[in-house]
C-alpha cells in the first residue's frame, strides 16, 4: 500500500448508473461489518423490494458518512449495501417457490425492469464509492482500488470516475501502460479534468523513463 493521492481523492464518492441484469459481482474482500451477517442470513423471510430498500438505506448512509470524513464508517456502510445485493440474489436463484405463498413467489421468481435498474445503480454506486474512500486513506490499498473500480467498469464501461481511479491505482501499481489507457479513457469522457490531465502527463513521464532505461541497457 502506498499513501494516498490527493487529487485521486477530489472527486465524489459514487457515480449513478443502470443496466438490465443483476450480475452481482459480490466477492468483497473485507469481512462485512458488525451485524450485517444476521441482516443477511434473515433474507429468507424479507421481500425483494424490502432488500432493495434496505440496500438503499445503507448506500444514503454510507454516503453521509463519506460527506461527513466518516471513511471507515462509510466502508461499512457500504460493504452492508452489497451484502443486502447478495442476500437478494440469494433469495432469487436459491429459495423454492412452492414454500412461499403465490404473491410472494411471483414476486421472488424475478424483479421488475426498476428493480433491475436500482440493483444495477446501487452495486455500481457502492463500489465507486468505496473506492473513493479508499483513496482517503493515509495508506492507499491501490490493488483493492483497482478491484472495486474494475467491477464498476464491468456493469458500465464508461464511468468516468472508475475509468480515472483505475488509471490511478496501475499509475501506483506500476503499471504503466494500463494506467494511461485507463487516463485516456476518462479524458475522452472528459477532456479538461485537470487531475486526469496530470495523471497522464506523470504516467507518459513514467513510461518514457521506462524506455530510456531499456535503450541504455541495451
Amino acid at each position: 500500500m502506498e499513501r494516498a493521492s490527493p487529487a485521486a481523492g477530489k472527486l465524489n464518492a459514487g457515480g449513478r448508473g443502470a443496466g438490465d441484469g443483476l450480475g452481482l459481482g459480490l466477492g468483497l474482500g473485507h469481512g462485512p461489518a458488525a451485524g450485517a451477517q444476521p441482516r443477511a442470513a434473515a433474507a429468507g423471510c424479507a421481500e425483494p423490494g424490502e432488500l432493495i430498500g434496505r440496500a438503499l438505506d445503507f448506500k444514503s448512509e454510507g454516503a453521509q458518512c463519506y460527506k461527513d470524513k466518516k471513511f471507515r464508517e462509510a466502508i461499512g456502510k457500504y460493504h452492508r449495501a452489497l451484502l443486502e445485493l447478495k442476500a437478494l440474489l440469494l433469495l432469487l436463484s436459491q429459495e423454492p417457490a412452492g414454500q412461499r405463498p403465490p404473491a410472494a413467489a411471483a414476486a421472488a421468481a424475478g424483479l421488475s425492469e426498476e428493480q433491475r435498474q436500482a440493483v444495477e445503480a446501487i452495486e455500481v454506486d457502492c463500489y465507486n464509492s468505496l473506492a473513493a474512500c479508499l483513496l482517503q486513506a493515509e495508506l492507499v490499498n491501490y490493488e483493492r482500488v483497482k478491484e472495486y473500480c474494475l467491477k464498476v467498469l464491468q456493469k458500465e464501461g464508461e464511468n468516468f470516475k472508475a475509468l480515472y481511479r483505475s488509471g490511478v491505482a496501475f499509475y501506483h501499481l506500476g503499471d504503466f501502460n494500463k494506467a494511461l489507457y485507463y487516463l485516456k479513457e476518462a479524458r475522452s469522457r472528459q477532456p479538461t479534468d485537470t487531475n486526469v490531465i496530470r495523471y497522464i502527463q506523470l504516467t507518459e513521464m513514467k513510461l518514457s523513463r521506462c524506455s530510456q532505461r531499456e535503450k541504455e541497457a541495451l
